[in-house]
């Protein structure tokens, strides 16, 4: 959702798919996103596809979901008209954008839409981002009752100055009743967790990890900022008002979150992602990181089926013009070849525990994997069973990994 849209060629406005879409589909799972693209605020670092009240053109929230319900409908009809089977989603994944800035009525149409059109599949993983400032009690008790099975909570950091930087409006003491409550409402919770802020300590970033241990949470992920050029704070940097963060903090940031994670009792599934067992991994991320379908929908949102790959106009009102008047909202897209759908295979399976089977690699890739054991990249036992998975050191140095295996 992130940044401008990528190259690609213009996309029919019937939004029809190419054949090559529906070969093997059958083998691959398919799942939903559905970006709900405002925000109260705009935080400095962000560049994802966000708009506040102030940059909407006059459009409005409320009528989004009826919007949405439109996109999702004309999906279904595109998807059979391109000779793709019909798929229950496997997994519905809500993001933002702060999508409980919305009514939970209007998240509901939403995912009551998604079954209508195609089904839910049983025990499906229905998931929404929310900011701690954003829910309370009977909003998480509601999402429940609606069929959401999972909150994603932006937590990012416990401690104030932290959270200032980021320009994050919540106090951090808001976390521990928004995850009792989604407990106590039947929900599964993950907490998301931002290091190598501009200004933060390790002592920082120690304590936003206790913090987020304490509450006992079923998965976590801890990503590293990244200052995308046109945010403000990369502006800030740029002006010297504030320092970035550097590798070697970043690294030892990382190794810290690892550490005591792994002595809570989580395990890494993914470079920035743990949980506290397999049944808690987030199958929705799983399924981008295994190049398995997925439709997006809303503003900005990008789609995945088949190794065909499209992205929708980006401004709300000019999301609503084309769905209100039944033209797809897709505004380019391409056709993966063979040597970008391997790259990107590699790319992504690299990045999960599970990793990559050695036999897959062509033949210059499989034998670097001797090195890579000697180098301490890879783990040795894993690649006697036949798989590649990363060690520390290799998650620290995942893209020279995947430049060795590769070329």
């Amino acid at each position: 959702m992130a940044g401008a849209l990528p190259l690609g060629d213009p996309a029919p406005a019937d939004g029809r798919l190419p054949s090559l879409a529906s070969v093997g589909a059958s083998d691959r799972d398919f799942g939903v996103y559905l970006h709900v693209p405002f925000c109260k605020v705009r935080c400095g670092y962000c560049d994802f596809n966000t708009y506040t009240a102030t940059e909407l053109r006059g459009v409005k929230q409320s009528d989004y979901a009826s919007q949405a319900v439109l996109e999702v409908q004309a999906a279904g009809r595109i998807l059979t008209d391109s000779g793709l089977p019909s798929r229950p989603a496997a997994t519905v994944f809500f993001g933002g954008g702060t999508p409980t800035l919305l009514p939970v009525t209007d998240l509901a149409k939403m995912l009551h839409a998604v079954g209508d059109e195609w089904g839910i599949a049983p025990g499906a993983e229905v998931t929404t981002e929310a900011n701690p400032d954003s829910v309370d009690a009977g909003y998480l008790q509601s999402l429940r009752d609606a069929g959401f099975t999972r909150v994603s909570f932006g937590m990012q950091s416990a401690v104030p100055r932290v959270l200032a930087t980021l320009e994050r409006t919540h106090d951090p003491e808001r976390v521990p009743l928004v995850v009792a409550w989604a407990r106590d409402a039947g929900l599964d919770v993950s907490l998301d967790l931002i290091y190598g802020t501009p200004g933060e300590t390790i002592d920082d970033w120690r304590a936003s990890l206790e913090h987020a241990i304490a509450q006992a949470p079923d998965h976590l992920s801890a990503y590293s900022l990244i200052v995308e050029e046109g945010t403000k704070l990369a502006r800030q940097i740029r002006r010297g008002d504030v320092v970035p963060t550097n590798d070697d903090q970043q690294a030892e940031f990382y190794e810290l979150a690892d550490g005591l994670l792994a002595a809570a009792g989580y395990h890494w599934y993914e470079v920035s992602n743990w949980a506290t067992d397999a049944a808690h991994e987030s199958r929705h991320n799983l399924s981008y990181w295994r190049s398995q379908d997925w439709w997006g929908i809303g503003p900005g949102a990008h789609s995945h089926v088949g190794g065909v790959r499209w992205w929708n106009v980006k401004h709300p009102a000019a999301y609503a013009e084309r769905v209100l008047s039944g033209v797809s909202p897709a505004v380019g897209r391409e056709t993966l070849d063979d040597a970008t759908r391997e790259l990107e295979r590699i790319l992504l399976l690299s990045r999960i525990r599970s990793g990559i089977p050695i036999a897959s690699l062509s033949a210059p890739g499989r034998r670097e994997i001797a090195g890579l054991i000697a180098d301490e990249l890879i783990n040795a036992r894993a690649a006697l069973a036949g798989a590649l998975e990363l060690t520390l050191k290799g998650r620290l140095l995942a893209d020279a990994v995947v430049r060795r295996i590769s070329d």
